[in-house]
């Protein structure tokens, strides 16, 4: 008997008070067609009421046109989990989702992404909950904010400390979901499900299984649905036993507003030279300045903002493969896409499921984490999920704490401060206009990364600007490089809101990063 239905149909099978988990990174395995029919039924019906929805790292565009604003609905929608939220674009409306947390019309909890998929995990297995040191000393930590978003989840909290053999762990009750809500490319009539133009798997067969082994029902939606055997069975991501609804929608986009391309999927290779080389300014500096604290051979994971530049730094100077890039949306190797393509690579040596990378990252295995940051505060902590002035403007943590909570060596990037105008003249940095607001602080709004717990750790931190290099020692931050052209009181300590150390042996930036020609970069051996 054939599972396929339309998706109206299959929305049917959700009631009031459900949980549902929806496997997608941003447009990413999005199943769009079927939250879209979720909206409508309710916009028809009113119904169903009070579901919560759990979306490990995100479901929707950053602007929040598709995915979870479809169910962004007062009444349909009671409690959401999510890795990260749609920020929203600037000078506009914030996404309906962040109009009903900043309302407190629902709970709202920003779960590091790789915890929600163990929590996911661990039901499946009908284990209790999960036991972490992910997130200790950050905004996961019940002492600061437990992951609540706002005052409705603060009411309702979903982490707690606990005890174990002598040591505190946080604790993450087990997530049991009603439905799964899941996305690839190919179904046959029983359900079995293949994901040959999706640009990762994300955590499909985890989602599945959690839902299933609790008695609740898996919808796939599938750009096209073949006879019985069409699919080989190596390429079934998804058993059809796992499955009981089909829904095929034949306008699924293989990323958010980006056209088909099959290096995304690993269809096709791309010739290196087709890789576009960041235009010469001050954010290519930044990026350059990051690559030379890469090693050869190294496996490094790399998150969005300026950082996403760094690889094709490495292809402009010859250097692709010297370095093994992981996302962590599953892809290893290949070159990190940007813009609405970023969590995919095109080129990719293998794909494998979100938890599988999550694991991977939360116990720090890799060598190194390439990331960005809002604010950083005295002690080295920084935060990428939240400015209380504009909360919606960031779109939460995402796979931020998971990556840094154990990583041996962590590069943050970003500008120094905000709103300076500058540009890169003759070897050395010119500052036009002092920016107003500052980014070194005493304070972070968000603790997204405890400098504190890194210090103890004796994690290697330090964080690329256009104008300095600043390195976390002995818990202080302490200046160790300062960019051609710039004074060390006027530029770099006086524009600063919190103390800055300087160096004993204070250098120079490379001037080679200043100069628009290729910089002749060699990464040293591991």
């Amino acid at each position: 008997m054939s599972k396929v239905r339309t998706a109206s149909e299959a929305v049917r099978a959700i009631r009031d008070g459900d949980i549902v988990a929806v496997n997608s990174s941003s447009g990413l395995c999005c199943p769009d067609a079927v939250l879209a029919a979720l909206g409508a039924r309710f916009e028809q019906e009113r119904a169903p009421r009070n579901i919560t929805t759990i979306h490990p790292i995100a479901a929707g565009d950053m602007f929040g046109t598709l995915g979870v604003d479809h169910i962004a609905k007062p009444g349909l929608l009671a409690r959401i989990i999510g890795g990260s939220y749609p920020s929203g674009p600037t000078n506009a409306e914030p996404p309906l989702i962040w109009q009903m947390v900043t309302a407190n019309q629902l709970k709202a909890y920003n779960v590091p992404s790789g915890i929600v998929f163990d929590m996911l995990r661990e039901a499946a297995s009908k284990r209790p909950g999960v036991l972490t040191k992910v997130g200790m000393q950050t905004f996961v930590d019940p002492d600061l904010d437990g992951c609540a978003m706002n005052d409705a989840a603060r009411a309702e909290p979903i982490v707690r400390k606990l005890d174990f053999e002598g040591e505190e762990w946080l604790y993450f009750k087990a997530l049991a979901p009603n439905v799964a809500i899941i996305r690839g490319t190919t179904a046959d009539e029983r359900g079995n499900l293949s994901f040959e133009h999706e640009g990762a798997y994300l955590g499909a067969m985890e989602m599945a299984l959690a839902a299933r082994n609790n008695g609740g029902i898996v919808i796939a939606q599938a750009k096209r649905v073949g006879q019985n055997g069409s699919i080989r069975p190596h390429d079934v991501r998804v058993p059809g036993i796992l499955v009981d609804i089909v829904v095929e929608a034949p306008d699924q986009l293989q990323t958010t507003q980006t056209e088909y391309d099959p290096a995304i999927s690993g269809e096709l290779i791309r010739p290196i030279s087709s890789f576009s080389i960041p235009e010469f300014g001050v954010g290519k500096v930044i990026a350059r300045r990051v690559a030379q604290e890469l090693r050869d051979g190294w496996a490094v994971n790399i998150g969005f903002g300026i950082s996403a530049n760094v690889p094709r730094i490495l292809v402009e100077e010859g250097l692709h493969g010297a370095v093994t890039w992981m996302i962590e949306q599953g892809a290893v190797g290949g070159v990190p896409l940007l813009g609405f393509q970023f969590g995919c690579s095109a080129n990719a040596e293998a794909f494998v499921a979100s938890p599988h990378q999550f694991c991977y990252f939360q116990a720090g295995a890799f060598d190194a984490s390439l990331l960005s940051f809002l604010e950083i505060g005295k002690d080295g902590s920084v935060n990428v999920s939240r400015l209380a002035s504009v909360p919606h403007r960031t779109a939460g943590a995402g796979g931020f704490v998971d990556i840094t909570t154990r990583a041996r060596k962590i590069v943050f990037s970003g500008n120094f401060n905000a709103g300076a105008k500058m540009h890169v003249e003759d070897g050395r940095m010119v500052i036009e206009r002092e920016g107003k607001v500052a980014k070194f602080v005493d304070e972070v709004d968000h603790v997204s990364f405890s400098g504190t717990r890194a210090t103890a750790q004796g994690q290697d931190v330090s964080y690329v600007t256009e104008r300095c290099v600043v390195r976390l020692i002995g818990g202080r931050l302490v200046v160790t490089e300062i960019a051609p052209g710039l004074d060390i009181r006027r530029d770099v300590l006086d524009q600063a809101a919190t103390e800055l150390a300087v160096a004993d042996d204070l250098r120079l930036m490379d001037e080679r990063l200043f100069r628009p020609e290729p910089m002749q970069l060699r990464l040293a051996e591991r």
